[in-house]
C-alpha cells in the first residue's frame, strides 16, 4: 500500500523524491503505481476552516439537541441570508474543449473586476419556504436593513404555524444579535433556539 505524507504531491514531485532516494522512476510510472493502489487525482473538496471554539460549539449544539425528533425540528423556523452575483458564477465551470481551444470564445467564462451582488433573506421551516426579501444591489445585510424587514417574520410564522408554538433559529450573524433586534425579538416573546454554532452548514 502506498503511503503519502502529502496528498497534494504531484506524480512529478514524487518521482523526484524517489530519484533522490535512489529509486529510478518516471512520473508516468509513479502515476501507474498510484492508480493501481486506487489513488486517483481529484479536485480537493472544500470545507470551512474550523477553530477549536467552532468545533466545541458544534459539539455542544449537537449534544443539546441530539434527542430531538423530526416532530421537534418541525416546530422550528429558520432564517438565513446569502449573497448572489449578478454576473458570472462564483465557482468553477467545466467546458469540453480540444487542445489549443482554451481561450476560444465558446470556452471562456467572462468576468468583471467588481461584479454586482444582491443579498437575499428568507425564512423557512419543515412546513414550507417563506417569502424572500431582496436587498438593493451591492447592499450588505446589517442591523438597519434587518430592522427594516424584520416584520416579515411575523406573518411568515402566522402563515406556517398559526397559533401553534414555534421556535426561531437565526444563524448568529451580527445583525441578528444587535441590541435593537434582540430587544424587538424579546418584545415579540420569541423563543430562540441556539445559539447556532459559527461556520455551520
Amino acid at each position: 500500500v502506498v503511503q503519502l505524507r502529502d496528498r497534494g504531491t504531484t506524480s512529478t514531485e514524487l518521482a523526484q523524491e524517489w530519484q533522490q532516494a535512489g529509486v529510478s522512476a518516471s512520473a508516468r510510472t509513479v502515476r501507474r503505481i498510484l492508480l493501481q493502489d486506487g489513488l486517483v487525482s481529484r479536485r480537493a473538496a472544500k470545507k470551512p476552516l474550523l477553530s477549536r471554539k467552532n468545533i466545541r460549539d458544534r459539539l455542544i449544539y449537537c449534544k443539546r439537541y441530539r434527542d430531538w425528533t423530526a416532530k421537534d425540528w418541525g416546530k422550528v423556523i429558520f432564517s438565513d441570508e446569502s449573497p448572489f452575483r449578478l454576473f458570472g458564477a462564483s465557482g468553477k465551470k467545466l467546458f469540453r474543449r480540444r487542445q489549443g481551444e482554451r481561450y476560444h470564445q465558446s470556452c471562456v467564462m467572462p468576468t468583471v473586476k467588481h461584479p454586482e451582488t444582491i443579498h437575499v433573506l428568507g425564512y423557512f421551516s419543515a412546513k414550507r419556504v417563506g417569502s424572500l426579501t431582496i436587498l438593493p444591489k451591492n447592499t450588505a445585510m446589517n442591523k438597519e436593513w434587518y430592522h427594516h424587514i424584520r416584520e416579515q417574520l411575523l406573518p411568515t410564522i402566522q402563515e406556517q404555524f398559526g397559533d401553534e408554538q414555534c421556535l426561531f433559529q437565526h444563524d448568529g450573524a451580527h445583525c441578528h444579535k444587535a441590541k435593537v433586534i434582540t430587544k424587538w425579538l424579546g418584545e415579540q416573546h420569541f423563543d430562540i433556539l441556539g445559539p447556532w454554532p459559527g461556520y455551520s452548514p
